[in-house]
């Protein structure tokens, strides 16, 4: 075999070349890549900047961001006295109807009363009650806010063995108005007073009582209302679970309060003893066959109870108390009506009676004129079941329609002078019923089952503030939603008794 020279350099040459086509090979497959990556994440911000309605016109609005949506300027606190920010920028751009995201899910928001009041007729068909997972998480997969069909109106029924008119005037009338003298007693004993947390005090005093038989100062370092409290902060918050947070304190406070709720469970369980009180009525429906009641769902029903009565009625007494410190003719009319009553009695000093209550026209005016205003639910959620057509618009199933109470409630179209507190504007009025224009209690057959309870103890605390007691606000009053109302710095007043007058004959 002949001999064949080979150069090495040649080899070496022939090597730098392989290696540089496999560099530039590589590097082109990467760019493929980067490049159909940039492509497929393209599409999807694209559809989700703008989605599909297979079976209509979607309304218009903005998605925001990619999953976390609009939700942090949702979330942002804002001023009282007005459409929340978030609601009437997007009203001005896109009309009463618009779709956004929050919390991860698209969402169409209402601030029509016509659509709105059609979402609530259609509650259980085309809409289904709707909150999201973590308002589950926080309030319990066994709550009465989780369920639908019988077994919400099951638990309905329960609730309305303890708050209904019937037992609200046979019952609860006496028991409210004792407890709310006693009160008012200890306030002006005191010289000042935090409205909010004296009445949320109040309420919690008699209904914890009432619920459950608990008692504060007699609970062994279990601080229910403590618990309720970190529970309350959170509650309407940005979703982040990590220590340091107020939704993780508001988790635990959930956690420590239902522990608080089990253990007089399970010590009237193994007591037997009669208590004559809602725990016994609900230990009874466990225990019962044909009940759909078990002991977690009672306990996610105590809590709720708790929550619903203590936070949300002391909240619009507050409001109640500021609106009729800052009008003196609303309170002169309120005296007047009072006094009537008192002067219509054989003892002054007697109890509230039904009929009493039920006579007083113009404090319920008040009572209308202070929950338009205050808006404590900041919206309405429902779960859209299959699609549905409302003015021209496809609301598609799937989506989560928001109600948005206050944009109807602070509606010049509805209401002249909407951000004026004007209880004269509901004489002549329906005052007790909701409407398409008034929906402070819900509406259709999720319209608030504690809401006449709600009504009986504002009356109550009005009757006696402004027959028995002067009262000066001293400092706060401030207002603001984070989106739910809050007082930042409390309504402190200076509170003492009045003379008594004699009575002339």
């Amino acid at each position: 075999m002949p001999y064949v020279h080979t150069n090495p350099q040649n080899h070496s040459s022939n090597r730098q070349t392989l290696s540089h086509i496999q560099l530039i090979r590589m590097w082109a497959a990467v760019l493929c890549l980067i490049a159909l990556l940039a492509v497929g994440i393209s599409r999807w911000l694209h559809g989700w900047a703008n989605p599909k309605c297979e079976n209509g016109i979607l309304p218009p609005g903005s998605m925001g961001f990619p999953i976390i949506g609009e939700t942090i300027e949702f979330f942002s606190p804002y001023f009282f006295y007005d459409i929340p920010p978030f609601i009437k920028k997007r009203m001005q751009r896109y009309g009463p109807v618009f779709r956004t995201s929050l919390v991860g899910r698209k969402v169409i928001v209402s601030t029509d009363p016509e659509i709105n009041h059609e979402i609530f007729q259609q509650e259980n068909k085309s809409f289904l009650i709707w909150y999201t997972k973590t308002f589950i998480e926080v309030f319990g997969q066994q709550s009465l806010v989780a369920h639908h069909g019988m077994v919400h109106k099951y638990l309905k029924n329960l609730i309305l063995q303890l708050v209904s008119p019937e037992n609200l005037k046979g019952k609860l009338l006496y028991e409210i108005d004792k407890a709310t003298r006693k009160h008012l007693n200890s306030w002006a004993s005191l010289g000042t007073i935090d409205v909010k947390e004296g009445s949320g005090e109040m309420i919690f005093e008699y209904f914890a009582k009432k619920l459950i038989g608990y008692e504060e100062e007699t609970a062994s370092n279990k601080k229910l209302r403590n618990n309720f409290q970190a529970f309350i902060d959170g509650l309407i918050s940005f979703p982040l679970n990590i220590p340091g947070t107020v939704y993780h304190a508001c988790l635990r406070g959930r956690k420590n309060a239902c522990k608080v709720i089990k253990d007089i469970f399970e010590k009237r369980k193994a007591s037997k003893f009669p208590h004559n009180d809602f725990l016994d009525h609900l230990l009874n429906e466990v225990e019962s066959q044909d009940s759909y009641l078990n002991e977690q769902m009672a306990i996610e029903l105590v809590f709720a109870l708790l929550f619903a009565t203590y936070e949300t009625t002391s909240a619009a007494i507050t409001l109640a108390i500021k609106f009729i410190s800052d009008h003196p003719k609303v309170l002169e009319e309120l005296t007047k009506e009072h006094e009537a009553i008192l002067r219509s009695r054989d003892n002054e000093n007697s109890e509230l009676t039904w009929q009493e209550y039920k006579s007083m026209t113009f404090t319920h005016m008040v009572i209308n004129e202070t929950v338009r205003l205050a808006n404590i639910v900041p919206g309405i959620f429902r779960k859209v079941m299959k699609d549905v057509e409302m003015k021209g618009y496809t609301i598609p199933a799937g989506w989560t329609v928001m109600v948005v109470p206050a944009a109807v409630h602070l509606s010049p179209g509805k209401y002249e002078n909407p951000l004026e507190f004007n209880p004269w504007r509901w004489e002549g009025k329906e005052l007790h019923v909701g409407s398409k224009t008034f929906m402070a209690f819900g509406g259709g057959i999720r319209l608030c089952v504690g809401a006449d309870f709600a009504k009986l103890q504002m009356a109550i605390f009005i009757h006696y503030i402004v027959t028995k007691y002067r009262w000066t606000v001293m400092k706060g009053g401030d207002i603001a939603r984070k989106p739910g109302l809050t007082f930042p710095n409390g309504l402190h007043i200076k509170i003492s008794e009045k003379q008594a007058m004699p009575r002339s004959f």
